[in-house]
C-alpha cells in the first residue's frame, strides 16, 4: 500500500498538479490550504510524509513546520516546497524543522524520485 502524503498548499495550480504527478504514482494524498488546516489534518491522519508550502495564509510554513515537529518528532518528513530561493532560504527551512526542501517549479520528471527517496530514508530507519 502506498504511502500517505499530505501536501499543506493554497495555490490552486500546484496542488493540482502535486496532487496529480502523486496520484498517478498511487499515492493517497491528503490536501490543507492552510497551516492550520494542515496542522489538524496531520493530527487526525498521520501522514507518511508531508509536503509545505512556505507561503501560507494565516501561518506561514516555517512556524507550520515548528508546530507539526512539537507531536510528530522527527519521524514524519516534511519537505518544503517553495519558490523561495534565495541564500539562506534553505538554511531557515531545515532550521525551522523540514527535512528537505525542493525550489518550485517542481520538476514533475524528477519529482516522484525525489519522494520516494524521502519516504525510503524512513523505511529504512524502521520509520
Amino acid at each position: 500500500m502506498k504511502p500517505n502524503i499530505l501536501i499543506i498548499e493554497d495555490n490552486e495550480q500546484n496542488l493540482y498538479l502535486v496532487t496529480f504527478i502523486l496520484e498517478k504514482y498511487d499515492y493517497k494524498v491528503i490536501q490543507a490550504r492552510n497551516g492550520p488546516q494542515g496542522i489538524q489534518i496531520a493530527r487526525q491522519n498521520s501522514p507518511d510524509l508531508i509536503l509545505l508550502d512556505i507561503q501560507l495564509p494565516i501561518m506561514d510554513g516555517y512556524d507550520v513546520a515548528r508546530e507539526l515537529r512539537k507531536f510528530l518528532g522527527k519521524t514524519v518528513p516534511i519537505i518544503a516546497i517553495t519558490s523561495y530561493a534565495m541564500p539562506g532560504d534553505r538554511e531557515k527551512a531545515l532550521e525551522a524543522g523540514c527535512s528537505d526542501y525542493i525550489t518550485k517549479p517542481i520538476n514533475p520528471d524528477t519529482f516522484i524520485s525525489n519522494i520516494e527517496q524521502y519516504l525510503s530514508d524512513r523505511d529504512s530507519k524502521g520509520g
